[in-house]
C-alpha cells in the first residue's frame, strides 16, 4: 500500500461522504449496524470510521445507556463524521490507530470496522488489538471488498484512468480497497490473531447513482485515487474524471446507472 492510500484530506472527505457513501457504503453500513446492535452491546468500539456512515446507522439502534467510541486514524475524516452526527452524549470521538488502540483490555462488547482492514499495514496486529479490547464473548464485526472484478464501477474507473496514464497507471482501487479479498487469507490472519469462531458471508449488492458523471467524480475526486492522479499530473484530473464517466456511460447508459458491488462480511469471536 502506498502512503498516499491513507490520505483522506482537503476536499476528499466531503466528496467521499456526499458521493461515495450513498454510492457503495450505505447499504453495507445498514447491514453492519443491524449485526452489531443484534446483541444489545453495552460498549461498542468503531475503528476506521471514515466519514461516519456506520456511526449514523448504528447510534439510533444502541441502548440509551450504551457507550460508543468512534475512532479513525485520519483526523479530517473524524472531524467531518462528528459534524454530520450531531450531539449524542453516548458517543466519544477519538483519533486512534487501529493497530495501537489506546484502550484497556476487555473494554468492549463489540468492535466494528467498515472497509478499513484493507488499509491496515499489519492486519494481524490490527485483529489482535481488536481481540485484546474485546470482553469474553465479544465479537469483531468487519467487512472488506471482494476483488475489483466483482465491483463494476471501481473496475471500469480503474481501466479508464489507466488509459490516461498508460505508462504509470494509478492502481489505488485495485491495490488497496479491493486488494484484500482472499477469504482463506482473511481466515488465516484472524486465526493467527487469536480468533477461533470465524464466519464469513459474501454479499452482493447494487450500486446506484443518478448519473455516470457522479460515479466518476466520486471515485476520481472522493478517494485517494485523486491524490494518485494529481501526483502524476494535476491538470489531468478533470480529463481522467471525464474518461471514467464516458466508460461508465458506455456500459450503463446516460441516465441513472446501476452496477454490481460485492463484499465479504466477517464476524469473529475469540
Amino acid at each position: 500500500m502506498a502512503e498516499s492510500d491513507k490520505v483522506f484530506a482537503g476536499s476528499i472527505p466531503k466528496f467521499y461522504d456526499t458521493l461515495m457513501v450513498p454510492l457503495i457504503f450505505e447499504v453495507y453500513a445498514a447491514d453492519m449496524a443491524e449485526r452489531v446492535a443484534a446483541s444489545s452491546p453495552g460498549a461498542v468500539l468503531e475503528t476506521a470510521a471514515g466519514s461516519g456512515v456506520v456511526t449514523r446507522a448504528l447510534a439510533p439502534r444502541l441502548d440509551a445507556g450504551a457507550r460508543y467510541v468512534v475512532t479513525d486514524l485520519n483526523q479530517p475524516m473524524l472531524d467531518y463524521a462528528a459534524s454530520r452526527q450531531g450531539p449524542d452524549s453516548r458517543i466519544e470521538w477519538r483519533q486512534a490507530d487501529a493497530l495501537h488502540l489506546p484502550f484497556d483490555a476487555a473494554s468492549f462488547d463489540v468492535v466494528c470496522c467498515q472497509f478499513g482492514a484493507m488499509f491496515f499495514p499489519d492486519r494481524i496486529a490490527g485483529y489482535a488489538e481488536a481481540r485484546r479490547v474485546l470482553r469474553p464473548g465479544g465479537r469483531f464485526v468487519f467487512n472488506v471488498w471482494d476483488r475489483i472484478e466483482e465491483n463494476a464501477f471501481a473496475d471500469e474507473v480503474t481501466h479508464a484512468v489507466a488509459a490516461v496514464f498508460p505508462h504509470d497507471p494509478p492502481r489505488f482501487l485495485a491495490r488497496t480497497p479491493h486488494g484484500y479479498h482472499d477469504v482463506a487469507l482473511i481466515r488465516e490472519d484472524l486465526s493467527r490473531a487469536g480468533f477461533t469462531g470465524i464466519a464469513i458471508q459474501t454479499r452482493e449488492e447494487v450500486s446506484r447513482s443518478p448519473s455516470a458523471r457522479e460515479v466518476a467524480t466520486a471515485y476520481c475526486q472522493g478517494t485517494p485515487l485523486r491524490s494518485e492522479i494529481e501526483a502524476r499530473d494535476a491538470s489531468l484530473l478533470q480529463l481522467a474524471t471525464d474518461r471514467a464517466a464516458q466508460a461508465i456511460a458506455s456500459r450503463h447508459g446516460e441516465g441513472p446507472v446501476a452496477g454490481k458491488i460485492q463484499a465479504h462480511v466477517i464476524v469473529a469471536a475469540g
